[in-house]
């Protein structure tokens, strides 16, 4: 194997060594939300018609676990070996900043969707969701992994303490994914919070993806994909260059 490749394979290995904790946890923690919120709100709330709440609830869980999974990722790998000091091994190899960057976002990316894929094996049999336009699915769910990884690697890359990474998702990445409708259609919001939720990237995440799966979604999907990419391609650059100039991990 080629350098990237070799350093993809043991970020891979990494989180799948422990899968108990990096899959199925997570897998775990999504039916629970299922299970609260479908039996709290199955009689009470109606989003989309023809279409029962439960089975509303089983994309945004998939998309809100890809996502959260992605980012949790790549930060902690960066953030864990900073600390414990065997970041220098990698650092000493002639691997360039692109290569870092297709190993970190790549590996964020296979575990977002192994945990996405649990998340809807198991949680299927409660909403039974359809497939309208599969290829929505599978381009929403690597963009936003991919977006997230991104992100991930440059909290990793700025934070030097769990601490610093842990205040980054959970004021930041935990409430931007559960303010992004993954419960709830944002059409049942007040005007003001609605054009607030217009601001969240991750909203027209978890909305196209749904789009995939009923053909039905609160904004165009094609506006929802151009807003996505262009996140990406943004978040994306910015960890390049990070990686570039070796923030926070060249002396």
């Amino acid at each position: 194997m080629g350098g990237w490749q070799t350093l993809l394979y043991k970020e891979i290995l990494r989180f799948w060594k422990v899968s108990f904790q990096t899959v199925a946890a997570p897998v775990l923690t999504a039916i629970l939300y299922l299970l609260i919120f479908g039996h709290v709100l199955e009689d009470h709330v109606k989003v989309y018609d023809s279409i029962s709440y439960t089975a509303f609830l089983v994309p945004g869980l998939v998309m809100m676990s890809v996502l959260q999974n992605a980012f949790a990722n790549s930060s902690s790998s960066l953030i864990q070996s900073k600390i414990m000091g065997n970041l220098v091994f990698v650092l000493l190899t002639p691997l360039s900043h692109w290569s870092w960057f297709i190993a970190y976002v790549g590996s964020s990316i296979a575990r977002g969707l192994a945990v996405g894929l649990g998340v809807f094996v198991v949680t299927a049999w409660f909403g039974r969701p359809s497939f309208v336009a599969p290829q929505w699915i599978l381009v929403f769910a690597i963009l936003g992994a991919g977006m997230l990884g991104a992100l991930g690697l440059i909290a990793g890359l700025w934070a030097e303490k769990f601490d610093q990474m842990a205040a980054f998702q959970n004021f930041l990445i935990m409430p931007m994914t559960f303010l992004s409708g993954v419960f709830y259609s944002i059409h049942s919001l007040p005007e003001f919070w609605q054009r607030v939720s217009h601001l969240n990237p991750f909203f027209y995440m978890i909305d196209g993806f749904r789009y995939g799966f009923f053909g039905v979604s609160d904004v165009s999907p094609w506006l929802s994909l151009a807003i996505v990419a262009s996140a990406m391609l943004v978040v994306s650059a910015i960890a390049i260059h990070l990686l570039r100039i070796g923030y926070k991990i060249r002396g």
